[in-house]
């Protein structure tokens, strides 16, 4: 389906066509035509199936063609963190480009002159504000921020702020909306709180359910059982061998992040780093060095495992193994976009071959052990392994480069 075929306004199909849009992805093909009824939507997908824009164009269209006044809020898109928020406006900003239809990020951050503004908007009016929940809340508790016309509630990734433990600030914010207003949550997953949630807020919702807890087939998968001091080597080893161009690099903690990633820059790899004690504008800097292809590998914490379209990466490393299935699903699936094909390895400790093994029975897949070189000395015998099925095509790790 084209996204000629919704009957968009014209000035909307210019962002459209401007920003390389062509086909609508399912969860597009499924999503759109029910918010442009009017319909409350209640919408499960994997990360980079298009949600950001199944949600984007129905909302822009009925700015564009419903009467609504410019001095209110007229629609509300809450998201879990300030890179989503930001990435979510970059998007908005490219398909309304030609509309009137305006818009704010409100995300937070230390600057004084930021708030006066993000204040500012918020009480002269904006037909979209895209926020986080804790920023907004500071707002709200000034005493001048208003949702008499609001008309359009999205929570994006809402599963991911419920375990960041923001139940009670979504309450909050819903609890002074008008009741009439449609409706829109969007997650990767549906664990129950997060039905619970929905079924106290939605009104006769659409559900619609896209290839949940599944990775992309075309990802290959593979892993690593290693002792922890072999682990920065490995790394080394893997980007050596085989030619990647962008690569991310998951680890567990803040510490870990800052060793590896000083490590490579000693032996002149292009890395850089993400985490939460960098400042906001830092971190914004690096991901858009990153997209711009200025730096090659980037070792990050969770903090852009979920809901950052990044474009062609080619290799995702989970340096430690993920806390639960869900996360695992979301680290690799910054990899293999779209139709793109990607890597994804897995280095498994003695202690996290129990928490490997859960992985794969939640994925219902045997992700294949890869061989360690033998000079990186003896390895810990495997514990657990999960059940395995049968497997179309052995993957056999990367490949050595042609001489």
């Amino acid at each position: 389906m084209y996204f000629t075929d919704f009957d968009f306004d014209d000035d909307l199909l210019d962002g459209i066509e401007a920003m390389g849009y062509d086909v609508a992805t399912p969860v597009q093909e499924q999503v759109i035509p029910c918010i442009l009824e009017g319909k409350d939507v209640i919408a499960a997908a994997q990360t980079g199936t298009g949600k950001t824009a199944a949600f984007l164009l129905p909302l822009i269209q009925k700015l564009l063609s419903e009467h609504h006044s410019e001095r209110e809020i007229n629609a509300l898109i809450v998201v879990p963190t300030r890179e989503l928020a930001i990435q979510i406006t970059q998007t908005l900003e490219g398909l309304a480009y030609y509309t009137p239809v305006s818009f704010i990020a409100v995300y937070g951050g230390n600057d004084g002159a930021l708030f006066a503004n993000e204040r500012k908007a918020l009480t002269t009016g904006a037909d979209i504000v895209v926020c986080t929940p804790g920023r907004l809340i500071a707002h709200l508790k000034m005493g001048y921020l208003k949702f008499d016309g609001l008309r359009y509630l999205v929570l994006d990734e809402a599963d991911r702020m419920l375990d960041m433990g923001f139940y009670e600030d979504l309450m909050k914010i819903i609890n002074v909306l008008p009741k009439k207003r449609q409706n829109m949550f969007f997650s990767a997953t549906m664990p129950p709180q997060m039905r619970k949630l929905a079924n106290t807020i939605l009104v006769n919702p659409v559900a619609i359910n896209i290839a949940i807890s599944k990775p992309p087939e075309q990802i290959r998968q593979g892993a690593f059982l290693v002792f922890e001091p072999q682990k920065q080597r490995l790394v080394q080893h893997i980007l050596k061998l085989e030619e990647f161009g962008s690569v991310v690099v998951f680890c567990s903690s803040k510490q870990s992040v800052k060793q590896l990633a000083g490590e490579l820059r000693q032996l002149n790899f292009s890395a850089q780093q993400i985490h939460s004690d960098l400042q906001q504008q830092e971190r914004e800097q690096v991901l858009l060095d990153f997209k711009n292809k200025k730096i090659k590998i980037l070792i990050a914490t969770d903090i852009i495992s979920r809901g950052i379209d990044i474009e062609d990466i080619d290799l995702v490393i989970n340096y430690d193994v993920p806390h639960d299935g869900e996360d695992y699903i979301h680290r690799i699936g910054r990899t293999a976009r779209a139709a793109s094909k990607g890597t994804a390895y897995t280095f498994v400790t003695e202690k996290e071959q129990r928490r490997f093994a859960q992985i794969e029975k939640l994925l219902d897949k045997h992700i294949e052990m890869l061989k360690v070189p033998e000079e990186f000395g003896p390895t810990p015998t495997a514990s657990f392994t999960a059940a395995k099925p049968k497997r179309k095509k052995p993957f056999k790790g990367p490949r050595k480069p042609p001489r």
